[in-house]
């Protein structure tokens, strides 16, 4: 997995988790949602990479 895809799916899994917890604490279900379609896109980027990986080899 190259380094670059690796941090950029870590970042957006972070900052998912992230506006997701505080948009719930706040009471803001909309903005809730959008933060854990974040999180899962970059689970989605990981997963990806990790396939790309596995092939190669």
């Amino acid at each position: 997995m190259s380094a670059g895809e690796k941090a950029k799916a870590k970042t957006e899994q972070v900052v998912g988790k992230a506006v997701k917890k505080t948009a719930h604490a706040v009471g803001q279900d909309t903005t809730a949602a959008k933060g854990a379609a974040l999180e899962a896109r970059g689970e989605a980027r990981e997963t990806k990479e990790k396939t790309k990986d596995t092939f190669k080899r």
